[in-house]
């Protein structure tokens, strides 16, 4: 095995592992990655129409709307008329879902300190230096494959 299959093991056994702990953790919360997603972006973005939900997490209208039926039929949103276009309607977070998502994001803050709090900031410098250049590199790869 090379050193950059090696290297590319280690980047999928993260994925596995990070996979894991945030399905464990969006279960106990009642919740799937894609609703955890539709929250997390209303929590960043504030009320937003469902086009454009779709839109940032790459969804069909259709399947949107599925996802906010099942937010809206747990009590983590709400919809709501928009104030200048009647015809459009903004997804809001309840304040069910507006505690859930400050939750998910102090996990976050949280997950964050307890892996790099204690890397030296060079190493820790070098890390996301390389993790950048790795995400550019599939993004480009990515993008690409689309037809």
């Amino acid at each position: 095995m090379s050193e950059y299959e090696g290297a590319f093991d280690r980047m999928l056994k993260l994925a596995v592992v990070l996979n894991e702990d945030m399905n464990h953790g969006l279960t106990q919360l009642g919740l799937t990655q894609s609703r955890a997603h539709v929250l997390w972006e209303l929590h960043h973005k504030g009320p937003t129409t469902q086009r454009v939900l779709a839109d940032v997490i790459r969804v069909s209208a259709r399947n949107i709307t599925g996802l906010v039926d099942a937010l809206v039929a747990t009590g983590f949103v709400t919809r709501q008329p928009h104030p200048t276009d009647r015809r459009a309607v903004l997804v809001t977070l309840t304040e069910h879902g507006t505690k859930t998502a400050d939750a998910m994001d102090r996990e976050h803050q949280e997950l964050a300190r307890v892996l790099f709090s204690g890397m030296p900031a060079v190493q820790f410098d070098c890390f996301v230096e390389g993790l950048d250049k790795v995400l550019v590199e599939l993004q480009d790869r990515v993008v690409a494959s689309i037809p």
